[in-house]
């Protein structure tokens, strides 16, 4: 396989030894959650090697001792190298308790390179139900890159009205400060992003119920502070010519954005879940993707099954690279990625499913979230 022309030379560099003895079990796991993110993979003998656009990673295996090195030319890129890196050793080896201690460029830095303290400035009701809040803060230029479009807002709470952000761990993730001093987080979509002004822009979704999210973004005001991490979640391919996506309203903020950025030649079908006529907004649509809206009119948010049902009856078109973008509902979202996946035969390169809430979890439904994508 080829690697990427434009991966930087790598100047920077960490490494970490880990025991994995049961790796072969699920190495093919985590080739294929480093591959969506814009990784190439090439296997050897005694390791695989990864070529990302912003550097590259290594792992060489040896009788149950993994090195898994990271190597990039910026500081920040080493950084989200790491982290990747650690992630997917974490969620896919927890049999085997990796205990990950990176060793070489910035490895005795304890501030956190994703994350960001942000203040309030402006507050816009777009909707009933849909309040945009454009937060400001320095050197935002990591949120512009990695292809990710969320982070993970870090809420503070009644019960914690002044938390302790995060710093970085020697696994190169977040360290957290104890419960009575941490904040809440979620997952959300930045909506627009302005690297060179400070400032990105969240919409969030309001409801009742016990919802941090919702709750925060009714109270906050100008001058008032949150943090954030990211970018967060996998990145969407920008490059297909056909695309099917489907949302409700909390996927809605980022399948705005994706049609407001995509390229105009680009074509396809996207069905949009909202509670009424009321809730419909604009969207600069600059692609020649067709928009249906899909009013529930008093049916209860994830119980009226026009959306996935809709995703489901397109035929996808052949001779063309198409890809499949689905957020809402857990349930919807997991009824779209089976059919997906199994029914269609297509894969993570092909296609995204997202749980962005639950209805079984109450107050659970934000703006962004980002399970079993």
């Amino acid at each position: 396989m080829s690697v990427h022309n434009d991966t930087p030379t790598p100047d920077l560099s960490s490494k970490a030894v880990v025991q994995l003895q049961h790796l072969a079990e699920y190495l093919d796991q985590i080739e294929d959650r480093l591959q969506s993110f814009r990784a190439i993979a090439t296997r050897r003998d005694d390791g695989i090697d990864f070529a990302f656009p912003f550097g590259r990673a290594s792992f060489e295996l040896s009788n149950g001792q993994v090195e898994i090195r990271a190597r990039a030319g910026e500081r920040d890129d080493l950084a989200r190298i790491k982290d990747l890196l650690a992630t997917a050793v974490q969620v896919y080896g927890k049999q085997d308790s990796p205990q990950i201690r990176w060793t070489g460029d910035f490895c005795e830095e304890t501030k956190l390179p994703q994350f960001r303290e942000m203040t309030v400035m402006e507050i816009t009701q777009l909707t009933p139900a849909m309040r945009r809040i454009r937060i400001a803060g320095a050197d935002l230029g990591r949120f512009a890159r990695f292809g990710g479009m969320h982070i993970r807002m870090l809420f503070p709470t009644s019960r914690v009205p002044q938390p302790v952000w995060p710093t970085l761990g020697k696994n190169g993730l977040a360290a957290w400060p104890p419960d009575d001093r941490r904040p809440t987080p979620r997952a959300y979509t930045i909506r627009r992003l302005n690297v060179e002004a400070g400032w990105m822009d969240v919409d969030f979704v309001l409801h009742s119920g016990d919802s941090v999210g919702s709750h925060w973004a009714e109270t906050a005001l100008p001058g008032s502070t949150v943090g954030i991490m990211g970018p967060v979640g996998r990145p969407v391919p920008m490059d297909a010519e056909w695309y099917l996506m489907g949302a409700d309203e909390t996927g809605l903020p980022a399948l705005s954005r994706m049609l407001e950025t995509l390229p105009a030649s680009t074509s396809g079908v996207a069905f949009v879940e909202v509670a009424d006529e009321g809730e419909v907004i604009h969207i600069d649509n600059r692609t020649s993707i067709e928009v249906h809206w899909l009013p529930r009119n008093g049916t209860a948010a994830g119980m009226d099954k026009r959306l996935v049902n809709s995703v489901m009856a397109v035929k996808w078109p052949v001779g063309l690279a198409c890809f499949g973008w689905f957020a809402a509902e857990a349930e919807g979202a997991s009824i779209i990625r089976n059919y997906w996946r199994t029914e269609l035969g297509l894969g993570r390169d092909q296609t995204l499913a997202a749980s962005y809430w639950d209805r079984m979890k109450a107050g659970s439904m934000a703006t962004g979230g980002l399970a079993k994508a």
